[in-house]
């Protein structure tokens, strides 16, 4: 970003020279200004800086609540907006430099943060740009960081959790498959011809066992082909808008897709409205960041319907994706003029039983994965065993 070498005068007619760094000059004068002084001359020093953000890869989670834990303490302590963001990129990585370097030029410009993060769609999703307007518009803005940090701080570490405990079976299930593949290939047939010079009448399973083995050798560019051509012809199905809405309406019958859906919708929808946003804005906003199509369409009839004058809960209940305590919470919210404290109850509680969830099942993948894999060793190794029982047993 281009820096200005200016000459001002404050309000009591002192002459102030100095340096300030800003997108153009008119954006540096406004600055000054902005600071009680009266620019007499703006020149530009030095040649501009461009930057650049890949603005289509988003940023880690990790990387995402760092920046939003550090402007909200920042922002906490009275700090201005544009000087947070500066403080932020002068201590971090070079991505989150450039990414707080431009959101800085563009509220120098005179625009909002919303509008700066507005810029950077791939970075900051919808939940997150409406929760930073709202705090704007209401003057909570310090507020709505600090929630909002405490949201990307559990989003990441919930995210860590489950990549770091499926590490290991995920290890283990390929190790085993790349295993009894090299069985199948490179052992079964030197014992099946030592069992062929022999004569013997070869089991059921070790019959079936060649079989495979024999169909891995001959015809595995065939059936690398049709892995290929089923898998591209999924991925584009799946981007046709049909095919997603079955699929997204099928995963919604599963009780734990519903859990995740009412967890992320309550728990948007109890931020915004405490930041002061209106219900059917927030309504809208929330149904942005559920990524359930089904659910996503649902919370947009109803955001239509308490835009018409309904009750959420009356909304809510014309539809079976709400479970009964949702519902009756969110009445009993209304009656008692506390909606987005019983929507933050609601999804605090779904929030500690979805992890509860996700844990046990977790837990279970690995036991899974090596009773599966045990199981394909034993038939393998019933496969080779048999004959060679049987060949002793001609001998004896």
């Amino acid at each position: 970003m281009p820096g200005f070498r200016f000459v001002a005068t404050t309000a009591g007619g002192q002459r102030q020279e100095g340096k300030i760094t800003a997108t153009s000059q008119q954006a540096a004068i406004r600055s000054l200004r902005a600071q009680g002084l009266l620019p007499l001359d703006v020149k530009a020093v030095g040649r501009p800086i461009s930057f650049s953000l890949p603005t289509r890869t988003p940023l880690k989670p990790s990387e995402l609540a760092v920046l939003t834990r550090q402007l909200a303490t920042l922002l906490d302590s009275g700090v201005r907006i544009e000087d947070a963001l500066m403080a932020v990129g002068r201590q971090s990585g070079t991505r989150l430099a450039v990414l707080t370097t431009d959101m800085r030029a563009t509220i120098l410009d005179g625009h909002s943060l919303a509008a700066a993060l507005a810029k950077h769609p791939q970075v900051f999703d919808v939940f997150y740009i409406a929760s930073v307007r709202a705090g704007e518009t209401a003057g909570r803005l310090a507020a709505v960081m600090t929630h909002l940090a405490a949201h990307v701080e559990t989003r990441s570490r919930n995210r860590n959790s489950v990549q770091l405990a499926l590490i290991y079976p995920a290890i283990l299930a390929l190790v085993s498959v790349a295993v009894v593949i090299a069985l199948l290939v490179f052992v079964v047939p030197d014992i099946v011809r030592v069992f062929a010079s022999r004569g013997a009448v070869l089991p059921g399973l070790t019959r079936a066992l060649i079989a495979l083995s024999d169909g891995l050798l001959v015809w595995w560019p065939w059936i690398l082909a049709l892995l290929s051509v089923v898998t591209g012809a999924a991925w584009r199905a799946l981007r046709r808008d049909t095919a997603r809405q079955w699929l997204h309406q099928t995963l919604l019958r599963v009780p734990l897709v519903r859990q995740m859906a009412a967890v992320q919708f309550s728990g948007t929808l109890a931020t915004l409205t405490q930041s002061g946003v209106a219900l059917d804005d927030a309504l809208t906003a929330a149904a942005g960041t559920v990524g359930n199509l089904t659910y996503r369409a649902t919370l947009k009839e109803i955001a239509t319907a308490v835009r018409d004058g309904a009750a959420l809960s009356q909304a809510m209940a014309r539809h079976r994706v709400f479970s009964p305590v949702m519902i009756t919470m969110v009445a009993s919210g209304e009656a008692g003029g506390s909606l987005p404290d019983a929507l933050a109850r609601h999804a605090k509680d779904t929030s500690q039983r979805l992890d509860a969830t996700i844990k046990a099942l977790v837990g279970l993948v690995e036991p899974l994965v090596l009773l599966v894999m045990g199981g394909v060793v034993m038939l393998l190794v019933l496969a080779i065993l048999l004959p060679i029982v049987n060949l002793n047993n001609l001998v004896g």
